[in-house]
């Protein structure tokens, strides 16, 4: 009997060491598993190219592959609806703009996930600005918000201002600009701003808000002057251009951000890993030098101070959502 004994314990032994080593193997292989980095929005724009250059950097910092994964539709909402729908064990994340965290709730009866259920924020990214530009062909003379409200009183059938997509936040504030200009401006919608930039370039729209990173760069044609930018202070790419608040037009002072969620129910462990991932990457001079050419300001976070800016640029878009008298669809 006592042989046996003998023999069993080292079998048992031998076994608890196989279960230990299988989950060590498979804890392992989850952290060398390629991460998912979904984006809302197609290739080429600038929450894709804010994507692509975090992706590479947080290679580097987590030595794992990150791979890009462009899911465009809805202004984000269909990216959104494909994180809800993954495991939460880190292999999936969510580049992120604001509207599809903080607008897209209040606008749409059934978005298809509830930010605070479905989500845990993981850090801020970066700052992309909304500008108010002008073509300079089709608003010949207008060189100010001003200007563009008098311009607009006399030209009331060609006062349309594009707009990246319809129940935006861009969208909206053409109902507040024309509130305050005393001016008949209507939001044209289209699908991304990139398009709206294009035809302020080429004269076929007098006005449009699009991100800065898109509008600055039409700028050096002579053809596109950008005359406001949202947010409670003047962008470092464009210090010549004054905030609406500084021009007396109030309730634009929320910025569009970009940021990094995941599912709920993400570890704390992953979910703080990667916060000092993506600081990191924030922080080194070969990001901000391919961004800043786009007027991009790139800043990191604590998940708590993006849950709090999450809450606080919600709160902004339900008060736009509630002066247009916007009936969610």
């Amino acid at each position: 009997m006592n042989s046996v004994r003998f023999l069993a314990s080292p079998l048992r032994r031998a076994l608890a060491v196989s279960v230990l080593a299988l989950g060590a193997s498979a804890a392992m292989a989850q952290d060398n598993a390629p991460i998912r980095m979904l984006v809302g929005f197609p290739a080429g724009g600038s929450t894709d190219v804010i994507a692509r250059n975090l992706a590479l950097g947080m290679e580097k910092v987590l030595g794992r592959p990150v791979v890009v994964e462009n899911r465009a539709g809805a202004g984000g909402q269909i990216a959104a609806q494909v994180l809800k729908a993954s495991k939460p064990d880190g292999t999936t994340i969510f580049l992120s703009n604001s509207h599809a965290l903080t607008m897209i709730p209040h606008t749409l009866k059934a978005p298809g996930y509830d930010v605070g259920k479905d989500f845990v924020p993981v850090g801020l990214v970066a700052i992309n600005p909304d500008v108010f530009a002008i073509s300079t062909t089709a608003a010949s003379g207008v060189s100010s918000m001003k200007d563009f409200g008098a311009w607009a009183q006399k030209n009331a059938t060609a006062g349309n201002v594009g707009v990246p997509a319809p129940a935006s936040v861009p969208d909206f504030a053409v109902g507040v600009v024309a509130k305050a200009l005393s001016a008949d401006l209507k939001s044209a919608p289209y699908r991304g701003d990139g398009p709206v930039a294009q035809d302020v370039l080429a004269g076929q729209i007098a006005a449009g808000i699009g991100s800065v990173g898109v509008m600055l760069p039409q700028v050096s044609t002579g053809k596109v002057r950008i005359l406001a930018v949202n947010g409670t202070t003047r962008v470092a790419s464009i210090p010549d251009v004054p905030t609406y608040a500084e021009l007396g037009i109030k309730g634009l002072e929320d910025q569009i951000f970009t940021a990094v969620i995941a599912p709920a129910g993400t570890p704390a462990d992953i979910v703080r890993r990667y916060n000092t991932a993506i600081a990191q990457v924030v922080a080194t001079p070969e990001m901000r030098e391919k961004l800043s050419n786009l007027g991009i300001t790139l800043m990191s976070s604590t998940p708590e101070a993006l849950g709090q800016r999450i809450t606080a640029s919600s709160q902004a878009s339900a008060a736009l959502v509630k002066a247009a008298g916007y009936q969610p669809q």
